[in-house]
């Protein structure tokens, strides 16, 4: 993590007004939590729509800050402590970040797209580990306060970090890659999330294309070539960077095709480059393609065959996608970290697939985010469910009922239950789960449906049957 003396700090982010006592004292580390910073670090007082930093440097100092920014236009606190003042304390969080990656000697990957961004980092960190000191975005810290704090979290001898970049709006790519300054540049795909900000598919695929903004000259530029909307509106740019695609279409550089799937992973191979015999321990066919991507990051850094399968097979991953969860006489599918209807039909195409499981349930809770056609898109979610693959559908949340209104043309009635909050949901369940059934659950982050895959878990205890 960064370590720096506070003039020198000072300096780098165009500050004034420390007291000349306190210049050679070093910071440690970053935070902008008072309730989670830790001894030696710099306090960073942000400023929301409900809450001030500002009122909680007592509390920072008592955990061990040893130096805070500080708003020139916040009153000052009469107390015996090295403040650094700033015009504003998010704009100086970046310039921080920006100015210790330029005094760094790292490699820098950025991605973005609006699904597998957090998985295709874990995949590129887990294979460039088995080569060079590489470290990635903590969980899903991708906006713009995570994506530069990953950036101070290095240390001095990391040779690649991997920096996740979120967004739901123009102009904040921009501003993350700017400070980032990428090597390499990923973009996934474009679906529909932050439909509701940005309106369309074209002005999702826009903002992310930000990424190229501060791509370094000679470095690299991966996408998704499969993806319809991104093949379209990079033909409006220009693009000096080298360019390489990945897919399962034939004009890509790197295509990739699906071999075995199961609950233990899935089998794949590259026809073009030639690599056999590749295994993912994840579920999805849609992880092949952020399995693909990783690989042409891992050739991009000369890392040899051998360490790419290893890396492969070792990846440690996000929690909440795409994650099984092993109760007592049946499994969870839990993937309730986030939703929209790409990566809903894709985690029903994973369901699908789990054929060595007697029952199958999915439980679907609400998509938000989506803009105005989101009754819509619920609704086309319910009509294109495979009612001979799924035993029950359970749906959560106003929106969810739309899902399960169309599904009901395809379903028997007595095969869909909606509810209207957690316990009838987990109820409901609880009267239809049988040993070795698998039950899906995916919603919306707000809906923290992870409480029910918990409460599942502790709850319900059915008699082992061996899965085969």
């Amino acid at each position: 993590m960064i370590r720096r003396k506070l003039k020198e700090v000072e300096e780098m982010v165009n500050g004034f007004g420390l007291i000349e006592k306190y210049e050679g004292d070093y910071i440690e580390g970053v935070s902008t939590d008072s309730r989670t910073i830790e001894k030696g670090q710099l306090f960073i007082p942000l400023t929301g729509e409900n809450f001030n930093g500002h009122d909680f440097i007592e509390q920072a100092i008592e955990k061990g800050a040893v130096a805070s920014f500080w708003d020139k236009n916040e009153p000052l606190p009469q107390l015996d402590f090295p403040f650094i003042l700033i015009e504003d304390t998010l704009t100086a969080l970046h310039q921080l970040a920006k100015e210790y990656r330029k005094q760094l000697n790292v490699k820098v990957i950025g991605i973005t797209g609006s699904n597998g961004k957090t998985t295709t980092k874990d995949i590129i960190a887990s294979i460039l580990n088995t080569k060079y000191k590489t470290k990635k975005t903590k969980g899903n810290l991708n906006n713009l306060i995570g994506a530069p704090l990953t950036l101070l979290d290095l240390d001095e001898d990391t040779e690649i970090s991997v920096v996740e970049m979120g967004t739901d709006k123009f102009g904040e790519i921009s501003i993350l890659t700017s400070i980032a300054k990428p090597d390499v540049a990923i973009i996934t795909n474009i679906g529909e999330a932050h439909l509701e900000d940005l309106k369309t598919k074209e002005n999702i695929a826009k903002a992310k294309l930000e990424i190229l903004e501060e791509l370094s000259p000679d470095g690299l530029f991966v996408y998704f070539g499969d993806d319809p909307i991104l093949k379209k509106e990079i033909k409006n740019i220009e693009i000096c960077q080298k360019i390489i695609t990945y897919g399962v279409e034939k004009h890509n550089d790197y295509q990739c095709e699906l071999g075995l799937v199961d609950e233990n992973g899935i089998s794949f191979m590259l026809t073009n480059p030639k690599m056999d015999n590749l295994f993912l321990p994840m579920l999805g066919k849609h992880n092949m393609y952020n399995a693909t991507a990783a690989i042409v990051v891992a050739k991009y850094f000369n890392i040899p065959f051998d360490f790419i399968r290893e890396g492969l097979y070792h990846v440690e991953k996000t929690g909440m996608r795409n994650e099984l969860v092993y109760a007592e006489g049946f499994t969870i599918l839990n993937d309730s970290y986030k939703s929209n209807p790409s990566s809903v039909l894709a985690a029903l195409d994973t369901l699908y697939n789990m054929e060595q499981y007697s029952q199958r349930i999915a439980v679907l809770g609400d998509m938000l985010g989506l803009g105005e056609d989101e009754i819509e898109m619920h609704e086309e979610i319910g009509s294109k469910i495979d009612s001979d693959k799924i035993d029950y559908l359970f749906t959560i949340g106003p929106f969810a009922e739309h899902i399960a209104k169309t599904a009901k043309l395809i379903f028997e009635k007595d095969r869909i239950i909606s509810c209207n909050n957690k316990p009838q949901l987990i109820e409901n369940l609880k009267q239809v789960i049988k040993p070795k059934s698998i039950i899906l659950v995916k919603a919306s982050r707000p809906l923290e449906l992870e409480e029910v895959v918990d409460k599942l878990k502790e709850e319900v205890i059915l008699p082992k049957e061996k899965v085969i």
